[in-house]
């Protein structure tokens, strides 16, 4: 079996963040089962430019696969009804949204408890369901700017950046995935229940990490550093070669070593200015055009074959095909292929997340109401007769909707 094979989420979900969280428990075998809004289209994800055909979108697809769909419409008395029966079978409720809806709507565990006492219900909320912001839409951009980060990436002198990835949308789907992992564990062990009240602000903030200690304990102010360089560490940045650039890092003395006889440059390593950490970093205005100007003099090939094979940390910077087309990548299990019936093989990454034998037969995400049988007749045991009721009651959405 694989590891959550026993597991069944209720995900109430849409777009990035919390699709992006429940995606590596359906990768770990959890039954995920997401529940569309049938009055909305389904999950906002399906129709994310630019690769878009229908109700579909590559988008959609990376966040989805191995995962179920119902369409259903929990604001009617019939959609709830279904919703309960669902809370009744299963393990967890899943969410992403404003942090004032899951008590509006009624998916926090006070109200599903008479339902389920053992059901965990973790909602990732862009603030919180609690503090001052509780009720403000939360997106990725918006929470790289509140917490920070736009202030900390950049060169100096430029605008405040986003980094290139969503990473607080992405960060915070894995915390709210841990949270329901610990919730689980809980709720087996004792029987009862709780919920996950995760937020994008709070895994923004926590990851200011080291320099909000600095900050707070040692009035530390931030700054942004020329090509992407460590604030303290030097060196450990980018550096441009004669045909690109690479990354280079110090991050122990014996690299330093290693780096100047690299380069041809034994005097910088017999230098007293730069001889510790906390000096060359007192003194990196001296030492990094040095540096600079000796990269400059070859190529990123000849660097790396260097670098390498005197143990020094260090990279291309890669672009995206480059990336994927490292041999680490296929030897790490972290491409995988689903079929699609009109994207044909879609090829995309797969979850970090292991334990035992890594999964390989991935399943694409699923049409909307794709599941609606197998959901009602088979794992609610509906009779014929009691789903065509929840249909004209409206549970299911408006026909053709």
């Amino acid at each position: 079996m694989r590891p959550l094979e026993d597991v069944r989420v209720i995900a109430l979900e849409q777009y990035g963040a919390g699709p992006f969280g429940s995606v590596h428990l359906a990768d770990l075998g959890a039954e995920v089962i997401k529940i569309e809004d049938p009055r909305t289209g389904g999950d906002i994800g399906r129709y994310v430019p630019p690769y878009v055909h229908g109700e579909d979108s590559l988008f959609y697809e990376t966040f989805n696969r191995n995962k179920q769909s119902l369409s259903l419409d929990i604001s009617t008395a019939a959609g709830r009804a279904v919703f309960e029966d669902l809370v009744r079978t299963s393990d967890a409720v899943w969410s992403n949204l404003r942090g004032d809806v899951p008590a509006k709507i009624g998916i926090r565990y006070a109200d599903l408890a008479h339902l389920n006492p053992a059901i965990v219900c973790c909602s990732l909320t862009g603030f919180g369901m609690t503090g001052p912001r509780q009720a403000e839409p939360g997106y990725d951009y918006v929470l790289q700017g509140i917490a920070g980060w736009m202030s900390l990436t950049g060169d100096p002198g430029g605008p405040p950046t986003k980094t290139g990835l969503s990473l607080v949308d992405f960060s915070s789907g894995f915390v709210a995935a841990l949270s329901l992992l610990a919730g689980l564990h809980a709720a087996r062990r004792d029987g009862v229940g709780g919920d996950c009240d995760v937020s994008l602000y709070d895994t923004a903030v926590s990851l200011l990490t080291y320099p909000a200690t600095w900050a707070m304990t040692a009035g530390y102010e931030p700054v942004r550093t020329k090509d992407s360089a460590h604030p303290s560490l030097v060196p450990f940045q980018a550096f441009e070669a004669s045909d690109g650039w690479l990354v280079v890092g110090c991050a122990k003395e014996k690299f330093w070593q290693r780096l100047v006889a690299v380069l041809g440059r034994p005097d910088l390593g017999d230098d007293g200015r730069f001889a510790t950490f906390a000096l060359r970093d007192r003194h990196r205005d001296a030492l990094l055009p040095q540096l600079k100007e000796a990269f400059r003099t070859d190529t990123v090939e000849h660097w790396m074959a260097q670098l390498r094979a005197a143990g020094v940390p260090s990279s291309p910077i890669n672009d995206v095909g480059q990336a994927l087309a490292d041999p680490q990548a296929a030897a790490r299990g972290l491409l995988l292929e689903t079929e699609h019936p009109h994207w044909g093989t879609v090829k995309q990454v797969g979850s970090p997340v292991r334990f035992g034998e890594p999964r390989t037969d991935h399943r694409r995400a699923p049409h909307r109401n794709e599941h609606q049988d197998r959901i009602t007749r088979d794992l609610l045991g509906y009779s014929a007769e009691r789903v065509a009721e929840l249909e004209a009651a409206g549970a299911f959405g408006q026909q053709g909707s």
